[in-house]
């Protein structure tokens, strides 16, 4: 408390640290130009004397909310969920705050879901796309700074944080042929989408079977309308039914790997002796899968923490304007029992 009794002021935590009002509000300000040792003064006086800072007026003075957003197609789908976790710890660390939003429907009104974001009065953006078109990203005219988690495109204003989808569809099929796999479906594919994930991905399945001089057999491309579980069990259904030989699931993703896992278990294939599946995410229930899956850890955490230090570097040096930047962040082949090696069909 201060001298007259009332609540702790900005000039009570001056008195104590024995400086002048400006410094304490450049040091609650994070002001760079501030030495460490004033810095480490002024902090234990606010600690001493509890202060809390006035966050609106703070607010008001810097032009800033310390919101920043996070736009994603499906929280109900691991992978996001797992995604918002990282990001929300690593903006903590940075004093933000995450509001999240969903962009379910893809394309055009995607683009509308995040430029609409500003109405919550937050600071930039982290976009995670789900089905956009060559040349959507050029569209998108807002005024705040927007990271995107996707391969650059065309006419894009934001900086991107990309994975190598596919380089990493390349290791796992890679992985399949290595262990004798001789017949390799591939669940995920979308014939409407030339551009994104589902496109990169299915390039790296191609790249690995023709370096391995085989060419792609369209009855085992399994094209499906979402990456869901469900999706993923009636892809391996379908290919069954149909008569289909194959000894071997990429999955564009885990939930479809899990759900492939359970059509074959359920109808009698054992995985892996008679079908090996990998899936790409490692997301937490690809550990506790019976068998446990093989998969693509894409460096979630460094996916998050890039998005949210570029982002944060952008709403706070608005000055260090220049040409949007790409990060690339690496993958790891995550083999676990879904795909030992095993001898070929013969």
């Amino acid at each position: 408390m201060s001298s007259n009794g009332g609540s702790v002021t900005m000039q009570d935590v001056a008195s104590l640290a024995k400086v002048s009002v400006k410094t304490v509000s450049n040091v609650l300000a994070d002001y760079e130009h501030v030495s460490e040792k004033m810095r480490e003064r002024v902090l234990a006086a606010v600690a001493e004397l509890n202060y809390e800072i006035n966050v609106s007026a703070r607010n008001l003075r810097t032009g800033r909310t310390q919101v920043i957003g996070l736009a994603v197609p499906e929280l109900s789908q691991a992978y996001f969920a797992e995604l918002a976790d990282a990001v929300i710890r690593a903006a903590q660390e940075r004093n933000y705050t995450v509001l999240i939003e969903q962009t379910t429907t893809g394309g055009p009104d995607e683009i509308a879901t995040v430029a609409a974001m500003r109405r919550h009065a937050i600071d930039g953006v982290i976009f995670s796309p789900f089905a956009l078109e060559a040349g959507d990203l050029g569209s998108l005219d807002v005024d705040f700074p927007v990271v995107v988690l996707a391969d650059r495109d065309a006419g894009s204003p934001a900086d991107h944080v990309t994975m190598s989808n596919r380089e990493a569809i390349k290791a796992t099929t890679n992985h399949l042929i290595d262990s004798g796999r001789s017949r390799i479906a591939v669940i995920g594919a979308n014939p409407h989408d030339p551009i994104g994930t589902a496109a990169m991905r299915f390039r790296g399945y191609a790249d690995a079977l023709g370096e391995h001089g085989r060419q792609v057999d369209d009855a085992l491309v399994c094209s499906v309308p979402l990456w869901h579980r469900a999706d993923g069990a009636a892809a391996i259904e379908a290919l069954i039914e149909q008569g289909t030989p194959f000894d071997a699931v990429v999955c564009f993703n885990d939930a479809l790997a899990l759900g492939a896992m359970a059509s074959l278990q359920r109808l009698g294939r054992r995985v892996p002796e008679d079908v090996a599946v990998v899936g790409f995410d490692d997301i937490e229930d690809s550990r506790f899968s019976t068998p446990t899956l093989t998969t693509i850890s894409p460096g979630r955490e460094a996916t998050a923490r890039t998005a949210v230090d570029s982002l944060v570097r952008r709403i706070e040096q608005p000055e260090l304007r220049g040409e949007p930047v790409d990060t690339a962040i690496d993958f790891q082949l995550v083999v676990r029992n879904s795909s030992r090696s095993t001898s070929p069909l013969p």
